[in-house]
């Protein structure tokens, strides 16, 4: 049975032989970066995912909520961003998105990271005297979902950036992961785009460089596990702990089967996602922002307030 995961460095952990993917690993403090280049279309398909780079932030104690270690976190994402982001200039338009459905916890990352952005284009178009330094105009906006709009998300996306006409989007979306332990202790950033609805099973449209003609940053956190990858996990470790290697087939045949009939389509999510989602958004957002501004943060912050 596959696994299903949005994380690349879960699908190079099951994929560790393939070719065409550089690898690299860096720790500040108690926050591990991977970064990982897929270089070719070879690669990207055995992978599942589309060439380009994508870099992980994985902090395990997130989980405990220490404040320390939200703000080092949220400085450290700020600084992987700034560097997918240099190549545009001190005043260049951004658009960022917050996808999901706010009325579903686990789905309601991007609207959550949207509201807190501190948007600029209306300030330069309609009081640029408020500005006496270089800013960029932002825009943040919650297109919603299919179902609650009847309009595709990116038909809705697409609408908005011919008419803005940013420089550069970022997107925002809920993420599954093929462990539960990485349940809001990542962040993944990719300068490939996002595949809206993935995380929560309900694939739509891809928001790319090919969709929309300008760069398209993604940045994700894992909310949801599949129930089937749960089964999955425990068979092997009880094949493990007990040494019963030689059934593990059987063993995995059977979960498959359970899978199939009741865990198919399941998605398990914690049940204090409130409180992470609202945790993970507050970090998203201040990384974003100070990304944006830079050394003009707390001048935009004030002025925004």
């Amino acid at each position: 049975m596959s696994f299903y995961t949005d994380l690349a460095c879960e699908a190079r952990e099951m994929n560790p032989e393939i070719s065409g993917v550089a690898e690299e690993k860096e720790t500040f403090g108690e926050i591990e970066v991977t970064r990982i280049r897929i270089l070719n279309d070879s690669a990207a398909a055995k992978l599942g995912k589309a060439r380009g780079s994508y870099i992980t932030l994985e902090a395990p104690r997130l989980t405990e909520r220490p404040l320390d270690l939200f703000e080092e976190t949220a400085e450290r994402l700020a600084a992987e961003l700034s560097k997918l982001t240099r190549d545009i200039s001190d005043t260049s338009d951004v658009m960022v998105v917050g996808l999901g459905n706010r009325s579903i916890t686990p789905d309601s990352l991007g609207p959550r990271v949207a509201e807190r952005i501190f948007v600029t284009r209306h300030v330069k178009q309609y009081m640029p005297e408020a500005f006496d330094f270089p800013v960029r105009s932002v825009s943040s906006v919650a297109p919603g979902v299919l179902g609650s709009t009847g309009v595709e998300t990116l038909e809705a996306v697409k609408g908005l950036a011919e008419k803005v006409r940013p420089d550069i989007m970022i997107a925002v979306d809920s993420l599954a992961s093929r462990r539960a332990a990485r349940i809001s202790s990542v962040i993944q950033l990719s300068d490939t785009g996002i595949d809206p609805g993935s995380g929560v099973g309900n694939l739509r449209a891809g928001i790319d460089t090919a969709a929309l003609g300008i760069p398209v940053i993604a940045i994700g956190v894992p909310l949801v596990v599949y129930a089937s990858t749960i089964t999955q996990d425990t068979i092997s470790l009880i094949a493990e702990e007990t040494g019963l290697h030689g059934d593990e087939e059987r063993l995995r045949a059977l979960a498959e089967r359970v899978s199939a009939e009741k865990l198919d389509s399941m998605i398990v999510t914690p049940k204090d996602i409130d409180s992470i989602v609202e945790d993970m958004s507050g970090i998203l957002a201040k990384a974003i922002n100070i990304a944006l501004f830079g050394e003009r943060y707390e001048d935009i912050r004030m002025l925004i307030a």
